[in-house]
């Protein structure tokens, strides 16, 4: 089978963190084949999506101890081509956010890939819908108490009624401009005004969780169930949990909450077409959805000896088949 990959560029990934290259390289290992491109790359004509496409191969991590180690170089890239991308039996949306309005755009080409034909992970149409922030607000059972707003008083009142909140933007990623708030804070106004581009752009503030000391849990679901999960644990004086700002990882498990937790989104997940998404928990609270460009895989592989870019890569085979 041939697999499509729409990525960041090649060079700029990193194979021993990167769930896209656990994929590729799971794919790989299976016997298909691997494709790359990037939003740039994509064309319309006559009403089907082409893509200027590479054929990828990977030399693969390995385990030393306990870390990954990647050979130099680790791919090699074949020639360029112009491919209908509707010749692949699987596209992988993958490039990472923030959700600009080119990746906007580039969802809407991918509606004129022929679903009958080719299986496009996520949905075109679901990674429009589900912002990761606001995704979240429908499941109000598994939510801590949220608002959205740009309103200063707002979210001053919000903050007075919780205690201390959690300050993120709606666009964000990786723990890029989340705050810690609290009543007491002078500089609570300049944040509200820098955060909200002085009113213009809403945020979300969620009440703070303690438990967020012992860790923020990023849980892999795989249409519509948990697969594998990583603890990650915020250090020195850092209140972030997330790998890109220092998070220490650590061995977990799935609770009976957490998995009460998949079960709710699982319906609404599999309907709108996300059926590879990393869900954020905190002490038992949902706090994101992520459906962009989940990592995590390579983190929960060393940790549980396990290949999730494998069970990823086999289902969809299963669905294509």
């Amino acid at each position: 089978m041939k697999f499509a990959f729409i990525i960041d560029p090649i060079d700029k990934l990193n194979p021993v963190h990167d769930s896209t290259v656990a994929l590729m390289e799971a794919a790989q290992e299976l016997g298909h084949e691997v494709w790359i491109t990037e939003i740039n790359q994509l064309t319309i004509i006559d009403s089907q999506t082409w893509a200027t496409i590479q054929r990828v191969h990977f030399i693969p991590i390995e385990r030393v101890e306990n870390h990954w180690v990647a050979s130099n170089p680790w791919y090699d890239l074949g020639k360029t081509m112009l491919e209908l991308l509707e010749s692949m039996d699987a596209v992988f949306m993958r490039q990472d956010p923030p959700v600009t309005i080119p990746y906007l755009y580039t969802t809407y080409l991918l509606d004129y890939i022929n679903p009958e034909k080719t299986l496009v992970i996520n949905s075109p149409q679901g990674l429009r819908a589900a912002n990761e922030k606001m995704y979240a607000l429908q499941f109000i059972k598994a939510i801590p108490n949220t608002i959205v707003s740009q309103n200063k008083q707002v979210i001053r009142e919000f903050l007075e009624s919780q205690g201390a909140a959690v300050l993120k933007p709606l666009g964000g990623k990786a723990g890029e401009g989340i705050l810690f708030l609290e009543p007491t804070d002078k500089n609570f106004n300049s944040l509200i005004e820098i955060s909200t581009k002085q009113g213009q752009e809403p945020v979300m503030v969620q009440s703070y969780l303690p438990a967020a000391k012992e860790g923020d849990k990023r849980i892999i679901m795989l249409n519509g169930k948990p697969i594998g999960a990583v603890n990650r644990i915020p250090t020195g004086k850092e209140f972030r949990g997330n790998m890109a700002v220092g998070g220490r990882v650590a061995q977990t498990e799935i609770t009976e909450r957490e998995y009460e937790i998949c079960e709710y989104l699982a319906p609404k997940l599999v309907a709108d077409g996300l059926y590879f998404v990393g869900i954020d928990v905190i002490g038992g609270y949902l706090t994101e959805v992520n459906v962009t460009s989940p990592t995590g895989i390579r983190e929960i592989d060393l940790l549980d000896n396990v290949n999730l870019g494998k069970q990823v890569i086999e289902w969809a085979i299963s669905v294509i088949s």
